[in-house]
């Protein structure tokens, strides 16, 4: 009998080994002979570094090496460009490797016997600074002027600029009836993943430098270390073993080069894990987006004009701010259609700490801008804000702020339509709660996000399949590298090379995450494994089968799906077709304020998600719920604090306040919308970032809904809210 899995609730194949603490992290692995690392951070915003002593740490007991800049074959990295030195020091052979740009810049690195040994020593290491004035306000940064961060690439800090220019901006704001102007801020977040920055490595059988560390994209991975100590890419090997979380916060490497470097130069294994101070300090963070915004729409509530600026805190390096930027310029006018549009969106180079790849990946913070700037028209329009976002929606045809229309099918009146449904949006209930300080309000929001990589990138997944057997089929094995960070993704590759077999996922093994043993999966990142995977996946699946029913045994076949093309951005209008598919979200979320306190209390989020097809329905409304739990951290409770030299206040969770149990909203009902994406494997679509996209901008609705004050700033602390209401 045929088993059909596609669309079953399957248990996770990881379940048991995370729930009985057999599964190993980084932080749980070791090696005989085993050498232990301590880093040194410059803990400085802006220094040039004048010198290094390491004699005292050489001679301190059970050391084996002190490592630094100039012990690094090429000292640079970088996702998107190699812009950051391993190690910040004089002695590299490229210039400007002595200029430390944020307090988690790494100066030094000790191997020693043990870990307390490698710790003792670091303090022993002497660096002389030349401090310099930190760059902490990108407004400030950008100016003609303004000390230059990185001089070797361009005369000033802006790292980033697109411009949107669709129709005649001047003449759709002459259409307009009603026009709102205004500012917003969002804030830096913090990944907070479980298991912090650790990693082992080693030696492997063939004389590799294997490279065991969490991450997102083993195949980067391995060529951004390979890139460093100058070797071949086949050199080193990166394993990736159980992984606690990642939310884009392990797309940029942290430990794995010092780590590589160690293990090459003393042919040892060597281990190391962060604190979560180090940890809070040395990654990167939600970018933090300064956007101005001027929007127009007529009388009978058409957009007829949006001008926006945004402009987004890029700190001392790249990372991914290019690419999140580029996201934003697609997000920034919302699921909607507007005629004539101007954006101007900049990255900007600081010396906070860099902005990096963060769940939702510049949409959240986009679409704050945008659904608030919804609300206040619909406000001045006398209308009502879900009828008004869907008198706006995007339908199939329509083009995007880059020109082109969105792929079909564009679901977002659907999506939208579900969410007002399932809350009773016309009910809302009494606001104010007799005799108690106590007021009700209700908000929705809307958004959207790609899924998978844009803007004129090929595309591409890897996986190979081999079906074992006499007369039928006794197992099969999956190869596929992309990394399992908590998302259920193995689960559902399993489910899905079982189902074109045939067969139950309890027959089917998967191997995953060697880039000496796997092609290259692309990351996991962009909402994009469950299409990519899914569809190399059914490939490498139907090709073997195709095999075994001629007989052949073992069956073996692999594929390679290659997704459909986009284009880059036109430089001077952002006109290009940048993604082959989107994803589509709305929210409705009930609050409690406390006007003499200033508390904000979530009582009830309702989240409808377009996920095309849901391969496993319990795994998407538990990323559906983690989104909006993560996204409520963001919304509420994380507030993440620098001094005015840039040195980081929150560095603990005793600081950095995570939403706990009791401060998580206390319900969430998941609406399942599954509209069928044609190039989707079985019609899904992506989903991991998708739920997280309107919530910040939902909360700031519904408080404005219970107090009537806008607060275009968050998160939204008793402090902030009993600002805004006047009472402090």
């Amino acid at each position: 009998m045929t088993i059909q899995s596609v669309g079953q609730s399957v248990p996770r194949v990881d379940a048991l080994g995370k729930v009985k603490g057999e599964a190993l992290y980084s932080g749980d692995l070791s090696m005989p002979g085993m050498l232990y690392m301590k880093i040194l951070f410059a803990e400085r915003a802006f220094a040039r570094v004048k010198s290094i002593d390491t004699s005292k740490a050489e001679a301190a007991p059970g050391v084996a090496a002190v490592y630094t800049a100039k012990d690094i074959p090429v000292n640079e990295y970088g996702l998107q460009i190699p812009d950051q030195p391993v190690l910040c020091g004089p002695g590299a052979a490229k210039p400007y490797t002595d200029l430390v740009r944020f307090v988690g810049d790494q100066v030094a690195v000790v191997v020693a016997e043990t870990e307390a040994q490698a710790a003792a020593a670091v303090k022993l290491i002497e660096v002389e600074y030349e401090d310099l004035p930190p760059l902490l306000d990108p407004i400030e940064a950008m100016k003609p002027g303004a000390p230059l961060l990185h001089p070797d690439r361009g005369s000033d800090n802006i790292c980033v600029h697109y411009r949107i220019r669709k129709g005649d901006i001047d003449e759709g704001f002459k259409k307009a009836d009603v026009i709102v102007e205004s500012e917003y801020r969002t804030p830096v977040q913090e990944h907070a993943y479980l298991q912090p920055e650790a990693g082992l490595t080693y030696i492997d059988e063939e004389g590799r430098i294997a490279v065991v560390c969490a991450g997102q994209w083993t195949h980067a991975d391995r060529d951004s270390i390979a890139h460093a100590l100058g070797l071949p890419n086949e050199q080193v090997r990166v394993i990736y073993p159980a992984i606690g979380g990642a939310f884009g916060g392990r797309e940029d490497l942290s430990v794995q080069i010092v780590l590589a470097l160690a293990t090459m130069k003393l042919r040892k294994p060597v281990k190391i894990v962060w604190s979560r101070r180090e940890s809070i300090i040395g990654h990167g963070k939600r970018h933090a987006v300064i956007l101005k915004a001027r929007w127009g729409a007529s009388k009978d509530g058409k957009l007829v004009a949006t001008e926006s600026e945004v402009i987004g805190d890029g700190g001392a390096y790249m990372y991914t701010s290019n690419k999140v930027l580029g996201n934003s310029t697609i997000t920034h006018t919302g699921p909607y259609f507007v005629p004539n549009i101007k954006a101007d969106i900049y990255g900007v180079y600081t010396n906070n700490v860099p902005g990096a790849a963060f769940r939702g990946f510049g949409a959240p913070q986009a679409l704050y801008m945008a659904e608030l700037q919804m609300d206040k028209l619909a406000e001045k329009l006398g209308m009502d804000p879900v009828e008004f976002r869907l008198k706006n929606a995007l339908q199939q045809g329509d083009t995007m702020s880059v020109g082109t229309p969105a792929p079909n099918p564009v679901s977002i009146t659907e999506v939208i339509q579900a969410a007002r449904d399932k809350a009773d949006w016309a009910n809302r209930g009494s606001k104010v709660v007799a005799g108690t300080p106590l007021v009700h309000g209700r908000g929705f929001a809307a958004g959207f996000k790609n899924v998978g990589f844009s803007f004129g990138y090929q595309e591409n997944c890897w996986a190979k399949v081999e079906i074992y057997g006499n007369g039928q089929i006794e197992r099969a094995v999956l190869h596929h590298a992309g990394a399992e960070v908590g998302q259920g993704t193995h689960t559902v590759m399993v489910q899905m090379a079982a189902h074109v077999l045939g067969i139950s996922p309890d027959l089917v093994e998967i191997r995953t995450s060697d880039s000496a043993k796997q092609g290259n999966s692309g990351s996991v990142s962009a909402s994009r494994m469950t299409f990519m995977a899914g569809n190399a996946i059914k490939g490498a699946a139907e090709a073997a089968l195709e095999k075994w029913n001629a007989e052949e045994r073992p069956a073996i076949a692999e594929f390679k799906y290659l997704a459909p093309p986009t284009t880059h951005m036109d430089h001077d209008t952002g006109y290009s077709m940048p993604n082959f598919q989107y994803a589509y979200s709305a929210q409705v979320v009930d609050v409690e304020v406390d006007t003499e306190t200033g508390h904000v209390r979530v009582t009830r989020v309702v989240a409808a998600d377009d996920v095309g097809k849901a391969i496993n329905p319990d795994l998407v409304v538990g990323q559906i719920e983690g989104a909006v739990v993560q996204a409520h951290g963001y919304a509420i409770t994380e507030e993440y604090k620098t001094d005015k030299n840039g040195k980081v206040i929150s560095d603990q969770f005793s600081t950095y306040l995570l939403p706990t149990i009791l401060d998580i909203p206390e319900q969430v009902d998941s609406v399942i919308v599954e509209i069928p994406d044609p190039n989707g494997p079985w019609g899904a679509r992506g989903l991991g970032e998708l739920p997280y996209l309107p919530y910040a901008a939902a909360v700031a609705a519904a408080v404005h809904d219970a107090t009537g004050v806008w607060i275009h700033e968050f998160p939204f602390t008793p402090e902030r809210v009993l600002r805004a209401l006047g009472k402090i």
